[in-house]
């Protein structure tokens, strides 16, 4: 695991040494164990190394036999084992037993279709010297991050981390606002955007290619969902992608655990884990001290049965200091505030192992929000009143008062299906009537004609001919899990120097689970059956068998009292009020009445207050935040 940066000068002016200095350092808590450079010409990259793999001899950059093709690699090839025994056996020579020198020799054999046999978590950066070629690539599920900046067709900066990319003075900080309103929409800003107008992100599934004439940014995976296939043995096959998956996300030569939360999915992942290992494995939890927040209880049932070394965490509200660096790791305004339980989570398994597998992707995979089962719902109303008679049912439900129960759903049965499918993924229903009350004017006519949704129809439109479930689960994969849950365990793993693997996001098992009928997804009220249906014989039953608790924190009480003084003295601050966003007096209502708990507005409070810590960080350039303690 590592982090990477670099220029390509197509102007043939000189690399900068120093700003490559810089770019790494930025970098630092992704990768402490090692530094790295190339430099050579008009273009150079750099890198920082957790050793995980070949411990002594995996320095980066590495290059191939005559040195003509060089890389920097930020994640994990899981499956290089067989695919440097066949490269072997083709005539290459290896100098390093590290996964990052199979993608020099698979580009040598495969040009940039080299990405197609590799399976794993990455984002590279690789340099064809033969050819002034740049290709950078990026993992199917988007699990790696990767940031570029083009710039004027002058230069082309690239990075791990946005801090990185902006290290070089060209890439300018202006707010791109059409992200600005995505923020404010979703909590997070989706790819291939990003908050600043000259950076972008790499999409998940992609590779850009830069050579001295152009810039191609070319898609090479996207889930395929063909028609259903009714396999009666489909438990049994899933069973041996998920075996298959975990043993080869055991591969490590640093210290492994897991994640657990008693929840079907990593209970599913430690049972496995626990199946392949000949010692007991390590796991972590986390809970609150407030009611009703904790699962520690529900962790420890499954830890005793598989035998784990199991480790605990209650974890408090966090300091004004620790919220400035959890915004700093982040990268971009950033408020899905499951962020903070995830950034303890990880420091307390960094205390004991250096890599975590997790049970990241089951929800987006089988079935596992409330979003699946509502979807699946309308489609049913649609079918059976029409269209037109739908038209009619969503017109009375606007006349319902907020809040009433199925008001949503009969508002969704009134709109064309792709609107109602995207509309699920606002953080709140609501959210553009609050989001139209706190804007500024005029950030409220920049904005009246943008689509922050635009993302979420254009997966919808992808996924056609496919059921309505395979069709939102389409959506969740290509959006929100590697936007937002990807982004945030990428992100707070590595503020941690912890590699985190998620076995559930093995392409070949996403792969095969997309072509299964719903049915193996969803029934009824119940999601995730077909892994359902696996850890039944794997762990008791009352562990997982209750409803989805999802990795919450009790952030609006803390908003409300321990972060009371620094919510109000940061959101209502003369700073805030001057960057024209927001109309003070909504702000100030807002707040007041979420204190007073006269409503429940933690997401908008949240999210002014992480977007005024970003701007202080980032636009207004403070040095990075101290580490906290805690």
């Amino acid at each position: 695991m590592c982090g990477i940066a670099g220029k390509y000068n197509l102007d043939g002016a000189p690399m900068d040494r120093e700003l490559l200095g810089r770019m790494a350092a930025a970098m630092t808590h992704r990768g402490p164990d090692d530094e790295g450079f190339y430099v050579k010409g008009s273009f150079g990259m750099t890198m920082r190394r957790l050793a995980v793999i070949d411990l002594g001899a995996g320095h980066q950059p590495l290059c191939n036999e005559d040195g003509t093709v060089w890389i920097v690699f930020n994640g994990e090839i899981y499956n290089y084992v067989e695919l440097r025994e066949a490269l072997v056996a083709r005539g290459h020579r290896f100098k390093t037993n590290s996964d990052t020198e199979v993608v020099v020799h698979l580009y040598e054999d495969l040009g940039r279709s080299c990405v197609h046999p590799l399976r794993g978590m990455f984002a590279f950066a690789l340099w064809d010297e033969k050819s002034r070629t740049l290709l950078l690539a990026r993992d199917r599920l988007g699990k790696k991050p990767l940031y570029y900046s083009f710039l004027s067709g002058r230069a082309l900066v690239f990075g791990s981390e946005l801090k990185a990319v902006v290290e070089d003075p060209a890439v300018e900080r202006a707010i791109d606002v059409a992200a600005l309103d995505q923020y404010a929409s979703l909590l997070y800003v989706p790819a291939p955007a990003s908050i600043f107008r000259s950076a972008r992100k790499l999409p998940a599934g992609h590779t850009l290619v830069c050579t001295p004439d152009e810039v191609n940014v070319e898609r090479y995976w996207e889930l395929p969902l063909p028609e259903p296939d009714p396999r009666r043995d489909a438990p049994a096959r899933f069973q041996e992608l998920l075996t298959e998956a975990v043993r080869i996300r055991l591969r490590s030569d640093v210290p492994v655990g897991a994640f657990l939360s008693g929840g079907v999915d990593s209970s599913a992942v430690v049972a496995t884990m626990a199946r392949l290992l000949e010692r007991p494995v390590v796991t972590t939890s986390i809970g609150f001290e407030e009611d009703g927040y904790s699962e520690l209880p529900y962790a420890a049932m499954v830890a005793r049965h598989i035998g784990s070394e199991h480790h605990e965490r209650v974890v408090r509200a966090p300091s004004p200091e620790l919220i400035e660096r959890l915004v700093w790791h982040l990268d971009e305004p950033f408020a899905d505030s499951s962020a903070v339980p995830t950034y303890f989570v990880s420091m307390a398994a960094r205390e004991h192992v250096t890599v975590a597998l997790s049970g990241d992707g089951g929800d987006e995979l089988l079935a596992g929000y409330g979003r699946h089962r509502v979807e699946a719902l309308e489609h049913r109303i649609r079918r059976a009143i029409g269209a037109t008679a739908g038209r009619a049912v969503g017109r009375a439900a606007a006349w319902l008062p907020v809040g009433t129960k199925g008001r949503n759903v009969l508002l969704d049965v009134g709109l064309a299906a792709e609107d109602a499918c995207a509309r699920k993924f606002l953080f709140r229903p609501e959210a553009p009537e609050l989001k139209a009350r706190l804007y500024s004017p005029w950030l409220r006519a920049e904005t009246a004609a943008l689509d922050p949704l635009a993302p979420f129809r254009q997966a919808f439109r992808r996924a056609e001919d496919v059921d309505p479930v395979s069709r939102i689960l389409g959506v969740d994969l290509a959006t929100y899990l590697c936007d937002d849950i990807l982004v945030k365990v990428d992100r707070m793993s590595m503020a941690h120097s912890l590699e985190v693997r998620a076995p559930l996001l093995d392409h070949k098992l996403v792969e095969f689970v997309a072509a299964l009928p719903p049915a193996w997804k969803l029934q009824g009220a119940t999601g995730k059956v077909l892994l359902r249906t696996i850890v039944e014989a794997l762990v008791p039953r009352e562990a997982f068998d209750r409803p989805k608790h999802g990795f919450v924190s009790p952030m609006g009480r803390w908003l409300r009292h321990e972060l009371a003084g620094y919510v109000e003295e940061t959101i209502c601050s003369r700073r805030a009020r001057e960057r024209g966003y927001f109309d003070p007096d909504a702000v100030r209502t807002l707040w007041t009445a979420h204190r007073e708990g006269r409503g429940d507005f933690a997401h908008e409070v949240w999210m002014l207050l992480v977007l005024e810590v970003w701007h202080r960080a980032f636009v207004d350039r403070a040095s990075p935040p101290p580490a906290p303690t805690h």
